[in-house]
């Protein structure tokens, strides 16, 4: 029984590292498309998309059966109640990049904005896959990369970049929220990839992940 339960947590920990490697695929592709009005990106985003509710839908079945059949405790217990976690937080980040493909989508053959705004767009959306990519490494290794919380500063930075860019952008109200909305998909996506540094650190160091900001 032992033997099964651990070649089971492998099997999910593997689930979350291919998961975090499709999230941080997306949030690229998501960004190449915008950049350039790219419509084939765009449907790999939704393709990519697609494939990570797939996936979490499977880890979450994985996760149920490790909960009802081998009743874990302790360290066991603390890894499949984070592994649940950090799946639920790549689908978000999945939903994210979707949801900003639509705007792509939609725009087309059109940029979905002015140059300048794009840029600063772009800007977001190149941090949030560097975030991604960094947890999908701290997921793959099961070890907490410490952070000081400079990517969440930086987006904070490039969201009032993107705010000025509007206001001196010629375009409608109408327009300036969907751009707006869509540069929090990618601020949210940093939000997301912090939530999964920090179930990282629960997992390596039994510090709960809302006991505060990311130690130095």
């Amino acid at each position: 029984m032992r033997t099964q339960f651990t070649l089971e947590l492998v099997a999910l920990a593997n689930d979350l590292t291919l998961m975090s490697r499709v999230a941080h695929d997306a949030t690229e592709r998501v960004t190449q498309a915008l950049a350039g009005a790219d419509l084939a990106a765009t449907y790999e985003v939704f393709a990519l998309d697609e494939q990570l509710q797939l996936m979490f839908a499977a880890c979450e079945s994985r996760t149920m059966a490790l909960l009802a059949l081998q009743a874990p405790v302790a360290r066991d217990l603390r890894h499949v109640v984070t592994a649940i976690q950090v799946a639920g937080e790549l689908s978000r980040i999945g939903r994210r990049t979707e949801t900003a493909g639509q705007y792509v989508y939609r725009a087309h053959p059109s940029a979905v904005a002015p140059a300048p705004v794009i840029a600063e767009l772009v800007s977001m959306g190149t941090l949030a896959a560097g975030c991604v990519a960094r947890v999908s490494a701290s997921v793959a290794s099961g070890r907490f990369a410490a952070e000081d919380g400079a990517d969440i500063e930086a987006m904070e930075t490039l969201c009032k970049q993107l705010r000025t860019a509007l206001t001196e952008a010629d375009v409608s109200t109408e327009a300036a929220i969907d751009m707006a909305l869509l540069g929090s998909q990618f601020q949210r996506c940093v939000d997301h990839a912090a939530r999964i540094a920090r179930l990282i650190r629960f997992l390596d160091t039994g510090i709960p992940p809302e006991s505060g900001s990311l130690p130095d």
